[in-house]
């Protein structure tokens, strides 16, 4: 668990240093990002705006920013997804440190800053692996999104790219019915 080990140590400290910074373990590797800009914070309060509208806490579900998603890759090992579509009864699945289990999350979202490998790659990897049926990333670097769905035997299949102009449907298996513009959210305004 968080806090029984040198690395974990290291990641509650740099916690406590570094405010507004996100710090996460993957596959046994901490990894420090600075605090996201502007354009990357729209895109996840629209993103908000668009789950309330679509009635997703009606289907039982919520939507949240920046919580930990604890991770079956590593003893220490926990993400920080940008936006989360999870369970309603998800608060009792706290793991430790702000980290749930990752049974209660139906859909992770990443808006990509300056470590864009981190989250097409490594993310997709360990997402993969702890069965998120879901994962969307708002690939700015590439300018488009990438929709990874339905993970088998720890990996995804290849993602579907969607280019600006298009929606991304979200997929049914996440409880609600609902489109998102490729442009929103790779630029964070209608």
């Amino acid at each position: 668990m968080l806090g029984k080990s040198p690395l974990a140590d290291a990641a509650e400290q740099l916690w406590e240093e570094l405010p507004a910074h996100r710090v996460e373990i993957l596959n046994g590797s901490m990894s420090v990002t600075q605090p996201p800009d502007g354009p990357h914070q729209e895109s996840l309060t629209w993103l908000i705006e668009k789950f309330f509208r679509a009635g997703a806490r009606q289907a039982g579900l919520r939507y949240v920013q920046g919580i930990g998603l604890w991770l079956p890759t590593g003893p220490d090992d926990y993400a920080v997804p940008d936006f989360s579509v999870v369970h309603a009864d998800y608060r009792e699945a706290l793991v430790e440190k702000n980290c749930y289990a990752p049974h209660v999350f139906r859909l992770v979202l990443e808006v990509t800053s300056s470590y864009w490998t981190y989250d097409t790659a490594t993310k997709a990897d360990v997402y993969a692996r702890a069965n998120i049926p879901v994962y969307l990333i708002a690939d700015r670097r590439h300018d488009q999104v990438l929709l990874y769905t339905d993970p088998k035997d720890g990996k995804y299949p290849d993602p579907q790219h969607f280019k600006r102009g298009q929606s991304v449907p979200v997929p049914e298996s996440v409880g609600i019915t609902l489109d998102l513009s490729v442009d929103t959210l790779l630029d964070g305004d209608d």
